[in-house]
């Protein structure tokens, strides 16, 4: 049997160099176009593949036995090991040697204990249709680095040999084992395969390229981002530096399941590894941790066609979590064994995080490297952050021009950085109010209680993380999970000098209009959860209303789309054109109909702007830019406009849900309708526009 990397390092390379959203601006899946174009890209993958070589890891013991043979298997056996009906327990830290490319590096790791939560659950979808649910999630999955080289990073995986993969500064490498056996199981004398990702001589033959053959291989048609020069907005302390935690749950199709031999073990162990990987970079980068809390296989069938373009399948997939999904998550992604025959290798929408039809993506088979990659762009996404390789003025230039950066298009060689612009995104996404659920930390994880890892379990007192971790907060109030005399605490945001902050002491300030700030109880180390004020309540001066978290106007949606200097039009402009039905106004399209608004509507349509620019600052403009004049009272009234598509789905060209309408109405599916008929709570003795004690929260 050929080894799976080898089976797939033409895939793989072909994902890495494609990334999410390469390819042709005019081929489509299933055309001729778009097969030679995915052909050609597969060829160009061929010709930069760089050779892996043979090794064989080594398990290093710190403290030597004699005559003891340690195998790479990192299980605790023996009289540590629980019931035979639970899963397999690995131990806390171990160290590897893996020799390869002339150099021999030590790997140093840990358990990456923030990977699975304590409800973390593994669905398999039987012939019948049933979802057979079990708890018993095997975790061997760790971080680390190589020893003596702080600027290196390590992430592997260790039920079936080492999977992962491992940055030493320098080159990115991908190690996995050359085979496996039928029983899963591996020999402690199994050769692995290493495959050093870049190399000097490749990315100079691709740096030579005329203009034309790079932007014919990497010429990115989705979601381009024009934007004005950027201006680093002031970020609260609280928002940027606390730990944000994205609870993910993983959808593996029936593809995949084929492409891993059937084995439901193995099929879930690759999609924790991916996973695991990608923590990596988001702990490194954003300082967002990945959570898994679930994960379902279809062992039997696919629940739904997987098409071949992502975005189709992207709808589909959301159809399917509305109407099939229970578990609750920040983020729900379907890894697919298919491999796409579109420009893309995966889909995501743009700023979805936390929303109940919007949090999804899908990403295709191509690899451990390839699928690292993809959902990190797709996560990021999700995130709110934007390609930047089409930035206006190419302002966003991504810094590790070796390497490439995550979200650049033409991104080489597995990527491991987010340019600054991603980063702003981010913090501009959490500024306006996105992202509210990833502030709730799990209160503890599925691996057994264990000191080092940063929750407080069983027979702790305290427990700031590791020796790193500790070094940064704590290590003067916590020794060894026990607190020193008189501390009360050793780290967290209402924690300080060892002692709780006072009742009443904000720990996370409110980021705009439509948020509240946190206190600190008194009494414990932690803030609070995030939460934001109730949807409906007034913002902006009382010009908007807050959904989701966010205040809604039409005038910052002008702004936000078309740039600083845009404003919202006259309303005479929605008057007069929202309700004819056509490409200058409408509220929205029945096929190729445009659909008229009605009287009361109008303000819910069509998105009419004035001093607009001829480009949007953000997504992809989709036909011309419409402009309508009209003359009112000596005065010229501008209406202009355009869809501007964000991510294939989201239009917008629109005005959004949650924008007000009249005095308490708002917008919702382009139509105003009146608050009162969405139940929006109001507490007792509130009155006017003030609901809660001006406290709301949702």
């Amino acid at each position: 049997m050929k080894p799976l990397l080898s089976q797939i390092v033409l895939l793989y390379l072909y994902g890495v160099v494609c990334l999410l959203h390469c390819g042709s601006a005019t081929s489509k899946p299933g055309s001729p176009e778009g097969d030679n174009a995915w052909r050609g890209k597969v060829a160009a993958a061929e010709r930069i593949l760089e050779h892996p070589e043979r090794t064989t890891p080594l398990r290093l013991l710190q403290r030597p036995v004699s005559g003891q043979q340690l195998g790479l298997d990192t299980r605790v056996t023996g009289a540590q090991q629980q019931a035979a009906s639970q899963p397999s327990t690995h131990i806390a830290q171990a160290t590897f040697q893996v020799d390869a490319f002339n150099s021999s590096f030590i790997l140093d790791v840990e358990l990456n204990h923030d990977l699975l939560s304590s409800q973390y659950v593994e669905h398999t979808v039987d012939a019948r249709g049933n979802s057979v649910q079990s708890r018993v999630g095997e975790h061997c999955y760790y971080h680390g680095k190589i020893q003596g080289n702080p600027k290196s990073s390590v992430a592997i995986s260790t039920c079936y040999g080492l999977h992962g993969m491992f940055y030493d500064g320098n080159y990115t490498y991908l190690v996995e084992p050359a085979q496996r056996n039928d029983q899963n199981t591996l020999n402690d004398t199994e050769q692995h395969l290493v495959y050093q990702i870049i190399g000097r001589d490749t990315t100079l033959q691709f740096l030579q390229l005329e203009d034309t053959e790079r932007n014919d291989l990497f010429d990115a048609r989705r979601t381009i981002l024009f934007r004005k020069k950027r201006q680093i907005h002031r970020i609260r302390r609280n928002v940027q530096d606390e730990t944000k935690y994205i609870e993910l749950m993983v959808v593996n199709d029936h593809f995949m399941f084929k492409k891993h031999r059937l084995s439901v073990g193995l099929t879930n162990n690759f999609a924790k590894s991916i996973v695991n990987m990608v923590d990596m970079i988001f702990k490194e980068e954003l300082n967002t941790r990945i959570v898994l809390v679930a994960m379902e296989t279809w062992s039997v069938d696919n629940k739904f066609t997987i098409d071949m373009n992502p975005q189709v399948t992207l709808r589909e997939f959301m159809k399917y979590k509305r109407d099939f999904i229970t578990v609750k998550s920040d983020a729900i992604h379907l890894f697919s064994g298919t491999m796409f025959k579109s420009s893309q290798s995966g889909a995501a929408y743009v700023g979805g995080i936390c929303t109940q039809s919007k949090s999804g993506g899908v990403n295709e088979f191509g690899g451990a490297g390839a699928m690292t990659v993809t959902l990190a762009q797709s996560l990021a996404q999700n995130l709110g952050i934007f390609p930047d390789n089409k930035r206006k003025n190419g302002d966003c230039k991504c810094e590790d021009q070796w390497v490439g950066c995550i979200m650049q298009d033409s991104g080489l060689y597995l990527p491991r950085k987010f340019s600054q612009c991603n980063i702003e995104d981010y913090q501009e996404f959490l500024n306006n109010g996105g992202g509210h659920c990833l502030f709730n930390k799990p209160t503890r994880l599925l691996d057994p209680p264990e000191c080092g890892n940063g929750f407080v379990e069983a027979g702790e007192e305290c427990d700031c993380g590791s020796k790193a971790e500790c070094s940064k907060e704590g290590e003067d109030c916590c020794v060894k999970c026990t607190l020193v005399k008189g501390a009360k605490c050793s780290n967290g945001l209402c924690c300080k000098d060892c002692q709780f902050q006072r009742n009443g002491f904000v720990c996370r300030e409110e980021v705009n209009d439509c948020d509240i700030h946190e206190t600190c109880t008194g009494n414990s180390s932690e803030c609070p959860p995030n939460v934001h004020k109730m949807d409906g309540y007034v913002c902006d001066s009382d010009q908007g209303l807050c959904y989701g978290g966010r205040c809604k106007t039409r005038e910052r949606q002008c702004k936000y789309v078309w740039g600083e200097k845009a404003r919202a039009a006259d309303k005479l402009c929605y008057e007069k054109l929202n309700i004819e039905g056509t490409e200058k106004g409408n509220c929205g399209k029945n096929k190729d109909t445009w659909i008229q608004c009605n009287k009361q509507d109008v303000l819910c349509g069509y998105l009419l702007c004035d001093d607009t620019s001829g480009v949007p600052r953000i997504g992809e403009l989709s036909g011309d830019v419409t402009v309508s004049t009209f003359l009112q009272k000596h005065r010229h009234i501008n209406c202009s406009g355009g869809h501007v598509i964000l991510d294939e789905v989201t239009d917008l060209g629109y005005v959004q849900d949650g924008t007000p309408c009249g005095q308490d109405r708002m917008c919702i599916n382009h139509k105003c309708l009146p608050l009162k008929s969405f139940n929006f709570s109001i507490c007792p003795g509130a009155s006017g526009t003030r609901k809660c004690s001006g406290h709301g929260v949702g």
